[in-house]
């Protein structure tokens, strides 16, 4: 497991052993979008920057150039933001013959962050945290489902092709998963081979769903490899005549696919919110931690699913959550504490879909947390029980509309990231809603074109 030094690639280049560079920036989708290297181009110049349209970061999921936002515009012209290579993300892509990856950070003209940027918004909570001397370390889990067909069939066929690999719920099974490892042994190993701890990958809960998990990291490395790791599913997928699909509910009938993150806040080396006299070892400020990321999830439940299908996976007895409360190894919670009474003590959120962009999520979780830690807010007692069927509970957002809503009026979001980030992505969610609304689904023909 290695990545790559600045002169390691310049070695590499001049042997001929790589010949491009991928130089990828972060949508709002969680994304890499970018350009194609030729790698001698690369180490003589555009290592230091190169240049992107500033459109990148005002798009929706089909790149269609949506209008109302105020950083760019048909009016402004769509002109440029730069990329800058973070040298310290240079890594080979062994799926990929000849070719390495760097990840930028956006800049504008006067070299400054932009402030909507993914990657900035995380790398602004994890300064503040710094300043706390506290150091975020996360971990994500990527869920998707594998399918027998490739993508162009599946697009050709009206998306009606969609038998997935493994035709029964594979969860842990080891016969079943054989039926992947068509696609996921190369992907283990390849993201491995790139630097990525890969630890395991597993089948999930439905017919054909697989689970990828990686190693724990500081919060910015483990939002790149959880990126990273998306593509190369996805590009391995292809090469492999499949299809892997992170739409958060594919069908009607099946479980839905998530991305829980699990944190904790580490100081000197160590887990800083385990207190082992605590009868949980939870730290006194892992409890007021908590308190914001639960008080808050409301307000930031966009950043956990941003699309209209988002919200189907948001069902009873689904393992998907509905209500923001936390419990203790309770699976029916929207946050879980995993590792009680011990040095691995740590909260994991279950609302986010497997459609979420890692950056989002993170940096909006971590901005609760610190609210959190710095009102030193109380954390209630934990749930138990099935959590589906009790009472009158804060209820996570249902839908895009209610998401919006609590999103556009967070004054804790808008005193974090701005006014202008807040309504950039408010933006965002309304144009999901207005293209959705637009739409005439199968659902409504059949069910109206003859008895309306």
């Amino acid at each position: 497991m290695a990545q790559l030094t600045f002169d390691a690639l310049k070695q590499q280049v001049a042997d001929g052993t790589i010949d491009t560079v991928l130089a990828c920036i972060v949508d709002m989708q969680g994304r890499l979008m970018g350009k194609r290297f030729h790698a001698a181009h690369f180490v003589d110049s555009a290592w230091s920057e190169s240049h992107c349209c500033n459109y990148l970061l005002a798009t929706d999921l089909e790149m269609y150039t949506v209008d109302g936002y105020k950083s760019t515009s048909w009016q402004a012209g769509y002109g440029d933001y730069i990329m800058q290579p973070d040298l310290s993300t240079l890594r080979p892509v062994p799926w990929i013959e000849g070719t390495a990856m760097v990840l930028c950070d956006v800049l504008d003209h006067h070299h400054a962050p932009v402030a909507h940027s993914p990657r900035a918004m995380l790398q602004g909570q994890i300064a503040r945290l710094s300043e706390m001397g506290l150091t975020p370390m996360m971990a994500t889990e990527l869920e998707f489902f594998l399918f027998e067909k490739s993508y162009d069939e599946i697009r050709k066929s009206g998306f009606t092709a969609l038998e997935t690999l493994a035709p029964h719920n594979a969860d842990y099974s080891m016969q079943l998963t054989l039926r992947d490892e068509v696609v996921m042994r190369p992907v283990r190993n390849a993201l491995y081979a790139a630097g990525i701890p890969i630890e395991n990958s597993k089948g999930e809960a439905e017919a054909g769903q697989e689970e990828l998990n990686i190693k724990y990291a500081e919060a910015l490395a483990c939002a790149d490899y959880h990126t990273i790791a998306k593509l190369a599913i996805k590009d391995i997928a292809l090469m492999k005549g499949h299809a892997a699909s992170f739409l958060p509910k594919w069908h009607r009938d099946r479980v839905g696919s998530s991305s829980h993150v699990h944190q904790s806040m580490w100081a000197e080396g160590k887990n800083a919110f385990y207190d082992p006299e605590d009868d949980l070892g939870m730290s006194s400020m892992m409890k007021s931690y908590c308190a914001g990321l639960i008080k808050y999830a409301p307000d930031y439940t966009y950043f956990l699913a941003p699309n209209i299908n988002s919200y189907k996976r948001f069902q009873a007895g689904s393992f998907a959550p509905t209500k923001s409360v936390w419990s203790v190894d309770n699976r029916t919670a929207g946050f879980r504490l995993c590792g009680a009474n011990s040095k691995s003590v740590r909260m994991e959120c279950r609302i986010g879909g497997s459609d979420l962009n890692p950056y989002l999520a993170m940096a909006v979780q971590l901005a609760a947390g610190i609210k959190g830690i710095e009102d030193g807010l109380t954390l209630d007692a934990p749930i138990t029980g099935d959590i589906y069927e009790q009472g009158k509970m804060p209820e996570v957002p249902s839908t895009l509309r209610a998401a919006r809503e609590t999103l556009n009026t967070s004054t804790f979001l808008r005193d974090t990231f701005g006014d202008d980030v807040v309504d950039h992505y408010a933006r965002a969610a309304d144009w999901e809603q207005e293209a959705y609304d637009a739409v005439v689904t199968d659902w409504e023909l059949q069910r109206g074109f003859e008895r309306a």
